[in-house]
């Protein structure tokens, strides 16, 4: 559809310009290849692949405000990041995260233990620790605008690592939807704004255990 629109951006061009006597060709076609070179993809490699043909639970923590403003939060993205993950890496086994999440609930304090008692407790050779630290949908004290905003730590812990108490791997991951700035209230629901925020930031932590394609620009 991008494609077709910007023919008709070169063609209006060109008879614009023959109505003045020429037709500018050079710029008309800088524009179209401007235009597609926003919308190329580009393959990006997993940051970590120490995933496949491993057993692993993913391990979700958020701190008491956050799930008394989105009580799903811990759960979704615990679901949604095993099944990417499940579904991407070549011979992981994710364990059902009604499993973990029920040992979570019935475990008080489990983020104070040792990772290494954690992984004989569930019984896998890795752990994808995820600590959600922000998860809001508008801007600080603005409730009239939409600004979708979500930060995490992710770690990795290895069984059979130099260290099983400790992260072997581990980055900040964050994303923002609506990519638009500055969206009113009125222009999108709290459902469609969270299910959207949601929805990129499982991706963009799932991306860390696979090869996958992304916009070149994704900020365009």
């Amino acid at each position: 559809m991008h494609t077709v629109k910007y023919v008709v951006l070169v063609l209006a061009l060109c008879c614009t310009t023959l109505l003045n006597g020429g037709c500018v060709f050079a710029n008309a076609a800088g524009v179209m290849a401007y235009n597609m070179e926003l919308e190329k993809k580009i393959e990006v490699l997993a940051e970590y692949d120490g995933l496949r043909n491993e057993t692993v639970a993913v391990l979700v923590h958020a701190d008491h405000l956050l799930l008394y403003e989105h009580p799903k939060l811990v759960a979704n993205v615990a679901v949604n990041v095993g099944r990417r993950i499940q579904q991407n890496v070549e011979g992981v086994k994710v364990l059902d995260p009604a499993v973990t999440l029920d040992w979570t609930y019935h475990t008080p304090g489990w983020v104070g233990m040792p990772h290494s008692d954690i992984i004989d407790e569930l019984g896998v050779d890795r752990l994808v620790w995820i600590e959600i630290y922000e998860f809001r949908l508008h801007p600080p004290g603005n409730r009239w605008i939409w600004e979708g905003m979500a930060t995490a730590n992710v770690g990795i812990v290895e069984a059979d690592g130099y260290d099983p108490d400790s992260f072997s791997e581990q980055w900040d991951i964050s994303d923002e939807f609506p990519k638009i700035k500055q969206l009113g209230r009125e222009s999108a629901t709290q459902q469609s704004i969270e299910t959207g925020l949601m929805a990129v930031f499982v991706r963009k932590i799932a991306w860390l255990f696979y090869d996958h394609i992304e916009e070149k620009y994704p900020d365009k």
